[in-house]
Order: C-alpha cells, then structure tokens, then sequence
C-alpha cells in the first residue's frame, strides 16, 4: 500500500511521460518514449518504496494524455478543420477538456491510490 510520502514519485513519473507526450504530440508516443528511458528505474523506486506497479502505470497513462492536446497535435488540427473552427476560438475549450479534466483525475488517482493503493 502507497504511503503519503510516495506520492511525490507518482508525480516525478506523470512530468516525465507528460513532457515526452508534449514533445511527441502522442500520448501513446510519449508514454512509450518515457517508459523506455524511465521505466526500469521507476520500477526500481517503486519497488523500494512500497508503489504497486498498476498504480504506477495509471499515472504514466493519464499524465502522457494530459498534454495530448497541444495545438500542434494533428488531431487537434483536424478536429479544428472538421468543425470549421480556429485555434483562437476553440482552443479553450479544449484545453479546459482535454488538459485541465485531465490534471484533475490524475490528481485523484494519486491521492486516492497513496490513500488506498490500487487493489
């Protein structure tokens, strides 16, 4: 079981695969890119401080998707396009869906899981 001071790695974890994402422009890019590069030393701490790897995998999974709506993601472009939209008028919406609800659950999963864990 997560202890409240193990939530400080979850968070080390979610900037990492959320600057990959960012950079990537793909959660699924991103995450794979953090992972190859983090993955084993996260599995290390985690495993010396007491974190359960699926608790682990969920914030690496929603901190990736929390950027994935940057303005030069290409399905941001295209949903833009499709909508007959611009960045100027749609792109606060967006964030306010795609980043700001995104940040709020990650913040859930990790008080909740250093509450209860993750079983």
């Amino acid at each position: 079981m997560c202890t409240c001071s193990n939530g400080s790695r979850s968070w080390q974890e979610e900037r990492g695969a959320r600057a990959a994402s960012s950079q990537a422009s793909s959660a699924s890019g991103g995450l794979t890119i953090a992972l190859d590069a983090l993955g084993p030393t996260y599995m290390e701490i985690a495993a010396r401080v007491g974190i359960d790897p699926a608790l682990l995998h969920r914030v690496a999974v929603i901190g990736s998707g929390s950027l994935d709506v940057l303005p030069h993601n290409g399905p941001v472009v295209s949903l833009l396009a499709i909508c007959g939209s611009t960045h100027r008028k749609s792109y606060f919406d967006i964030v306010i869906v795609g980043i700001v609800n995104s940040l709020l659950a990650l913040v859930a999963v990790i008080a909740l899981g250093t509450a209860f864990g993750s079983s």
